[in-house]
C-alpha cells in the first residue's frame, strides 16, 4: 500500500500532489476547472502530486535577469524558450524534494527522503500549425526516494502528496480543443482527474496527500483512481453555462492498473492504455461568486469591486464495475467465519457524492496581496463495498502573512477519514481492533525564496493513527504520530 493509499498501502492528488503552464498553451489547464469557475485569489499551490508544474511565463525572463529575480532557474535558456514559444511550444520542469521525519508513534520513528521530477511539454496548436483553440500536453514523472507513510507511519492519511513507487513514468497525454469562443472545450486522452475534479484551491497549500486527492477516492476507487501517479484514458467536456456557472463531465477507464498487487507496479511505465475494465463517470458543477475582474471589466485586473471571491462545487462519480463486499461472502457469511467460502459477495457499481467550498473571508486591501481564505470538502460513499465511507477536509490559509512577504503562505488544515461499516464489522468478527476514524492536523508555511524556488516547513499530527489499528498487527492499536519536515521546490 503505497502512494495514494489503497494504493499507498497497496499503493493516490490533491494534491491532491493540481496545474499551471505557460500563458496561452496552458490557459485551459492553468487552474483546471477552478479557473473556469472563477476560483478565489489563493496562494500559489505547492508542487504536490496533484500539480504538474508551477506557472511558467509565456515570455520567460531573459537569461540576463538576476538569478533571484527570474521566473525560472534557467531563465530563457539562452534564447531557446522564447524561440520555441514563437512556435507555440513550452517546456516546464520542476523538482520537488522533501525530508519528513516521524518523531513519535506509528510503525517506526525516523525520517525519509522523497523526490519528484515533473516534466511537461505543451503545444499551442494555433501558433504551431494554425489550428485555433487547441492544446497538446504530455507530461512525465521521475519519482525517487522512500515513502515515510508506508514504512514509518501506517496511517490512512498519507503524509506526503508525492509519495509513490520509484519509477520513471508517463503521466498525462491529451489533446484539448476549445470551441464557441472558449466557452466550451473537450479534452481527450490519458488524464489525471486530480488536476480538475474534486479540487480545493486553498487545500493545495498543504503537503499531506489527502488535501489533494482525498481519502475516499484514494481508497475506494480501483487502484486508487486515475490520479497521481496514475492516469487513465478518457474524455472530459467543460462548458461555461453562465459567467458564474461551469459544468464538467467525463468518462474514463474504470481501473488504471488492473490486476492483483501494487497498482503502480502493474502499470509501472504509465503506458497501460486499457479500456477493458468498466467505466468511471464523473460530473461536477462549479459556482463562482465575486470573480476577479479582467481587463475591460470595469476594474483593475485581478480585483473585484463586489466582494470577496469564492468557488462552490458539487459533484458525483459512478463506477460500473463490480466491487467486493467488505464483510460478507457470497453465501452471506462473514468472511471471518471459518466456514466462509472466502469469496466476497459482489456489489454492482460504486459511487460517491462530494462538495467543495473555497471562500476568501478577509482582505484588508482589494489591491493588496494579504488575504485569508477558508476551505471545506466532504465526500460520502456506501459503507458496504468501500473501506472509507466518509472523508473530509477543512482549513484556513493566509497569504502574505508578514509585511514584505507577499508570496508567502501559512495554513492550518484538518483531514478526516471514517472507515466503512462493513469493514468495521469484519474487524469485530475477526477479533481485531475495530477501526473507526482517523484525523490528521497539519500546519505549514511556504517561504518563497525566489520566483522559481519555494521552501516549505511542515508539521503533522495524526490522531487515532490507522483509525486505531496497527496494519502490521490488526490485534494491536497504533500510537498517534507526529511528523515534521521540510520541502523545497525548484522550477527550471
Amino acid at each position: 500500500m503505497s502512494s495514494k493509499k489503497v494504493a499507498r498501502r497497496a499503493l493516490r492528488t490533491g494534491a491532491h500532489p493540481l496545474a499551471r503552464y505557460a500563458a496561452l498553451a496552458w490557459s485551459a489547464l492553468a487552474s483546471g476547472a477552478a479557473v473556469a469557475a472563477g476560483a478565489p485569489d489563493t496562494p500559489d499551490a505547492p508542487p504536490q502530486a496533484s500539480e504538474a508544474a508551477r506557472s511558467v511565463e509565456a515570455e520567460p525572463a531573459d537569461q540576463s535577469t538576476g538569478l533571484f529575480a527570474r521566473d525560472t532557474l534557467l531563465g530563457d535558456m539562452g534564447g531557446l524558450r522564447p524561440w520555441f514559444g514563437n512556435y507555440g511550444v513550452t517546456f516546464a520542469m520542476t523538482e520537488t524534494s522533501e525530508y519528513l521525519a516521524n518523531l513519535r508513534g506509528g510503525l517506526h520513528r525516523g525520517g525519509a527522503y522523497d523526490g519528484l521530477t515533473t516534466m511537461t511539454l505543451g503545444i499551442d496548436t494555433e501558433r504551431a500549425i494554425g489550428l485555433p483553440g487547441g492544446t497538446f500536453n504530455v507530461s512525465a514523472l521521475q519519482i525517487h526516494g522512500r515513502n515515510l507513510s508506508q514504512y514509518n507511519l501506517g496511517t490512512l492519511n498519507t503524509a506526503s502528496g508525492i509519495e509513490a513507487d520509484d519509477t520513471t513514468r508517463l503521466w498525462e497525454l491529451w489533446y484539448q480543443q476549445s470551441l464557441l469562443g472558449n466557452r466550451f472545450d473537450v479534452k481527450i486522452g490519458q488524464q489525471s482527474l486530480d488536476q480538475e475534479f474534486m479540487v480545493s484551491t486553498y487545500a493545495n497549500t498543504f503537503v499531506n496527500t489527502m488535501f489533494g486527492w482525498a481519502g475516499l477516492p484514494s481508497y475506494d476507487m480501483p487502484a486508487g483512481g486515475p490520479a497521481y501517479p496514475l492516469s487513465a484514458l478518457g474524455a472530459r467536456v467543460r462548458g461555461q453555462i453562465t459567467p458564474s456557472l461551469t459544468a464538467l463531465a467525463g468518462v474514463f477507464d474504470g481501473n488504471p492498473a488492473p490486476g492483483t498487487g501494487d497498482p503502480q507496479r502493474l502499470n509501472g511505465s504509465g503506458t497501460n492504455f486499457n479500456l477493458r475494465n468498466g467505466a468511471l463517470y464523473i460530473g461536477e458543477l462549479q459556482y463562482a461568486i465575486n470573480r476577479p475582474q479582467e481587463d475591460g471589466a470595469g476594474g483593475p485586473t485581478g480585483t473585484s469591486n463586489s466582494g470577496l471571491p469564492g468557488t462552490y462545487k458539487v459533484g458525483v462519480w459512478y463506477n460500473n464495475e463490480r466491487f467486493a463486499d467488505q464483510r460478507f461472502d457470497n453465501t452471506g457469511r462473514s468472511l471471518a467465519d471459518p466456514s466462509s467460502s472466502g469469496i466476497a459477495s459482489q456489489r454492482r457499481g460504486d459511487y460517491s457524492f462530494y462538495a467543495v467550498a473555497d471562500q476568501m473571508v478577509w482582505r484588508p486591501n482589494p489591491d493588496g496581496p494579504r488575504s485569508v481564505g477558508v476551505f471545506a470538502r466532504v465526500m460520502g460513499a456506501p459503507g458496504d463495498r468501500n473501506l472509507v465511507s466518509i472523508s473530509a477536509n477543512l482549513g484556513v490559509v493566509m497569504k502574505a502573512p508578514f509585511k514584505g512577504r507577499d508570496n508567502d503562505s501559512v495554513g492550518l488544515g484538518l483531514a478526516y477519514i471514517k472507515v466503512g461499516s462493513h469493514a468495521r464489522g469484519l474487524d469485530a468478527d475477526s477479533g481485531n481492533v475495530v477501526r473507526g476514524s482517523e484525523t490528521a492536523l497539519e500546519a505549514t508555511y511556504q517561504y518563497q525564496v525566489a520566483p522559481w524556488w519555494v521552501v516549505q516547513g511542515d508539521a503533522q499530527y495524526t490522531f487515532n493513527a490507522g483509525a486505531g489499528q496497527n496494519p502490521n498487527d490488526p490485534t494491536q492499536a497504533l500510537r498517534n504520530t507526529f511528523v515534521i519536515g521540510v520541502r523545497t521546490t525548484v522550477t527550471f
